[in-house]
Parts: C-alpha cells; sequence; structure tokens
C-alpha cells in the first residue's frame, strides 16, 4: 500500500470531490439511491459556498438544526485556537477536570430552569439521551426501585441514533434489521394538533393524557423510570403542543413516580425564542439533554443536566461508571463558552422569535397551494406539511416527494432546505437576515407551486 503525502482533495474540482465521496465516506442516513454530492467548503452567517463556487442560502442551520451563531465566526476559531495552545485535552474521569468545564458547568447552571443544577458533559445528542436513560433507571435503582426500567417515548420523536437514543427515537427506520434493540421502551401517540382527527375528534390533551394515564397502569408505575420528550417535535414535523399538554403530563408523571427528560438539543440555546423551552412550556423537567445549539456546530459536544437529587444518587454508592473519552474536552467547553457569549450579546434568543415572524409574513401565501395542508412556525423554525389533500390530509409519498422539493429548491433557488418524511423544514441561523428569510420563502413557494397531487413538481 502506497500512502500518498499530498491528500487528493487539495486541489480537486467539484466533480473530483463529489467521486471521492462516493468512493470513500458513508454518510449518515445514505441510501444508494441518492448518488448526488452536494460538497460544501466555506461558510459565512447564514450562506454557504459548495465546491463548484455557488453560494447557497443556508435555511437549515448547517443541514442539521443548528449554527445558532451562524458560519464563519472567528471568535470560536479563535477560541479553540488559544485553548489548543494551552492545553487540548486531558480527561475529565474521575478527580481530574479542567478551568474550561468548570466554567461551562456553572455557566450552563446559570442559563438552566429552575431545579436543574449539575451538568454531566458528552459528545453529542446521543450521548447525552443514552446517559440520561442510563442515569434514570440508576436512580431508581439505587433508591430502592430497580423494577422502574421502562421508558415512555413517543412516536415520532428524535432522540438520537446509538443504541438507547435509537430505541428511543420514533423512527422505526432507526430500530429495523438492527434488533434486538434495547427493552422495555414503549411508545405513545406524538403530539400533533394539526391531525386534531387522530385522537378521535376531542380535545388533543384529554387524549393524550388518557392513553398515557392507561399506558402507566398496563405497564405497571413501579416499573417506569423515566419519560422523554422534546418541548416541541422537530424532527417529527416542527409540531407545537398544545398550552396545556406538558403541565399534565408533568403532573401525571409526578404522580406516579416517573422521571421527565426533556430532549432540547433542538430547542435548546436560543432555537425557538428561549434559552431552554421547557421552561416556558411548563415541562419541570428532572433532567435536560443538549448538544447542537451549546456549541453552534463549531465543535462537537452534549451534555446532560439534571436536577441536584438525581446527581447526588447516580454518583453515590459505586459510583457513576459512565462517561466518554472527550467529556468536558476543554477545546469543545472554551467553544461553547464563546458560543453562549455570542448568543447573548447579540441577543439572538430574542431574535429567533423576529426571525420566526419573518417566516410567518413571507410564508402566509403557502397555505393557500393545494399541496400545503399546513405551515408552522416555532421561533426560527419552520414545518411544511406537504399533503395529498387539504381535505383528507393524506400525506405525500414519503420521503420521495418532499426530498423532490428540497432539491428542486436548492437546483433552481440555491437555497438549502431539508426533507422530513412529506414535511420541509427549516432551522436557519439566529443571524439570518430578513432579505434572506424573504428569499428562502419565495423560492420555497415557486417550487411548491408547481407541485401536483401525484407528487411530482412540474419542469419551470
Amino acid at each position: 500500500m502506497t500512502i500518498s503525502s499530498a491528500l487528493p482533495t487539495q486541489s480537486a474540482s467539484a466533480t473530483e470531490l463529489a467521486g471521492l465521496d462516493r468512493k470513500f465516506l458513508v454518510h449518515p442516513h445514505q441510501r444508494m439511491d441518492r448518488n448526488d454530492r452536494v460538497v460544501i467548503v466555506r461558510g459565512d452567517g447564514a450562506l454557504v459556498w459548495d465546491a463548484a463556487g455557488n453560494e447557497l442560502i443556508d435555511a437549515t442551520g448547517g443541514g442539521n438544526w443548528l449554527s445558532q451563531v451562524g458560519h464563519g465566526r472567528r471568535e470560536l476559531a479563535d477560541a479553540a485556537a488559544e485553548q489548543i495552545a494551552t492545553l487540548e485535552y486531558y480527561t475529565g474521569f474521575f478527580d481530574y477536570s479542567n478551568d474550561k468545564a468548570i466554567e461551562l458547568a456553572y455557566r450552563l447552571n446559570q442559563l438552566s430552569p429552575e431545579g436543574i443544577d449539575r451538568v454531566f458533559l458528552t459528545s453529542g445528542g446521543s450521548d447525552s439521551v443514552e446517559s440520561a436513560i442510563k442515569s434514570a433507571r440508576l436512580y431508581h435503582n439505587r433508591r430502592g426501585e430497580p423494577d422502574r426500567t421502562w421508558i415512555l417515548a413517543r412516536h415520532f420523536g428524535y432522540h438520537g441514533a446509538s443504541y438507547g437514543s435509537g430505541t428511543a427515537t420514533g423512527f422505526e427506520m432507526m430500530q429495523t434489521y438492527v434488533g434486538p434493540n434495547l427493552p422495555n421502551v414503549e411508545k405513545l401517540s406524538p403530539v400533533w394538533p394539526y391531525h386534531h382527527e387522530m385522537y378521535g375528534g376531542g380535545d388533543v390533551t384529554d387524549a393524550l393524557i388518557a392513553e398515557l394515564e392507561a399506558t402507566i397502569e398496563r405497564i405497571g408505575a413501579g416499573n417506569i423510570a423515566a419519560m422523554i420528550g422534546e418541548p416541541v417535535m422537530a424532527g417529527g414535523g416542527v409540531h407545537e403542543p398544545p398550552a396545556d399538554y406538558w403541565p399534565r403530563v408533568r403532573e401525571v408523571l409526578s404522580r406516579n413516580g416517573i422521571l421527565l427528560i426533556a430532549d432540547e438539543v433542538v430547542t435548546g440555546f436560543g432555537r425557538t425564542g428561549s434559552w431552554f423551552d421547557s421552561a416556558p412550556r411548563g415541562m419541570q423537567p428532572d433532567m435536560i439533554t443538549i448538544a447542537k445549539g451549546l456549541t453552534s456546530g463549531y465543535i462537537p459536544m452534549g451534555g446532560l443536566l439534571m436536577s441536584d437529587a438525581i446527581a447526588e444518587v447516580v454518583t453515590s454508592n459505586e459510583g457513576f461508571f459512565h462517561g466518554y473519552t472527550y467529556a468536558g474536552h476543554p477545546v469543545a467547553a472554551a467553544v461553547a463558552l464563546a458560543n453562549l457569549e455570542i448568543i447573548e450579546k447579540e441577543n439572538l434568543v430574542s431574535r429567533a422569535l423576529t426571525v420566526g415572524e419573518w417566516f410567518k409574513s413571507s410564508l402566509a401565501p403557502a397555505i393557500d397551494l393545494p399541496q400545503v395542508g399546513d405551515v408552522r412556525v416555532v421561533g426560527a423554525t419552520v414545518g411544511i406539511e406537504l399533503v395529498v389533500s387539504k381535505e383528507t390530509k393524506q400525506p405525500m409519498g414519503i420521503p420521495i416527494v418532499a426530498e423532490g422539493v428540497a432539491d428542486a429548491v436548492r437546483r433552481e433557488h440555491n437555497v438549502i432546505v431539508r426533507p422530513y418524511g412529506n414535511v420541509i423544514v427549516m432551522s436557519p441561523p439566529l443571524v439570518i437576515g430578513e432579505d434572506q428569510v424573504r428569499r428562502t420563502a419565495e423560492a420555497t413557494i415557486e417550487v411548491l407551486s408547481r407541485l401536483g397531487a401525484d407528487g411530482q413538481v412540474a419542469p419551470r
């Protein structure tokens, strides 16, 4: 085997890069029928450039619901460089720590909802959820209730792709052909107010609470450790729950001694207009999982926030025999601190609400299009649900149709939106400008105006 001294990508064309990608890389969520490659090489604010030199509006937050402070922030590059030159890594295991991890834990404590006091740092969102599931089970076991192992999740909730988090995720493809999966995980109905008919035509929250109580009775309250849920279902289609949903869920869980885990990997750090979305929704969680916006994606990092009561139990006796090599990584922590400073200094949490208003206004005409069933905007997050018929609300073919729309928006208008089943989602950097929001909306509406009931986008 000969090892080249120069990487072939250093002077490669866009076509050559795509070929090298197909030859060597395996992508998350890759399918064999998707052979195109969009190679992004540079970013600035809410704009990115591909290897062919095309400028594109990134209406997806780096493609994955993040990039709160935008692309190309010199402050974050400087924070990483300074920390690397000072201390690039040291373990956070056992008695060891580093100053940046301590500073970050203190900062998160100041920002988090009341009752959330302690921080366990991870490498990303899936790790955070994995840690939450373990912590919930360990907490009950050490308090003398070892039978409390069941985790309640929801269909179409997204919680990660590792063993435990992937089982809690409510998309069947995450568990198909890779079982046996984590035992003792039960899925509840999603909170989809737009599809209120699926709850028997009555009050949405009443139906969901009745289902929750029946599930607890069937499994047995003494067998259930925790319930996990996103304050707003993101990957499930950007669905905002009724105002009384989470307070009533909290009451039922508390009455039955069941912990509540708020998955804020997407909603945290300003995405929906608050530092943590669980607080204004009345969740009062026992644990919160975080990632994405913690560093705006500049470096991988996540965390599990928990109450003092839970932290004291999981670290008691033999201790918390769990952790990741990069937990509390000093460079990641330094970048996170600089990122949180930018979010606060530039008022990006409140700006998310402004971005949302821009989207509501500019996307208003979309609801009149025949294949658009619903347009949902929660802070700087958008879901446009595509249907065969407004009357039946039958979803368009999944996922080919939404992919076709997203592909056309990018190819024809140089705007990146993301398909999620039969929903087009947007979650741009919070620094996106009003004109960029307008251009994104106009591009999406133009393509959707050519979308037929058969799922095909007619030529321009």
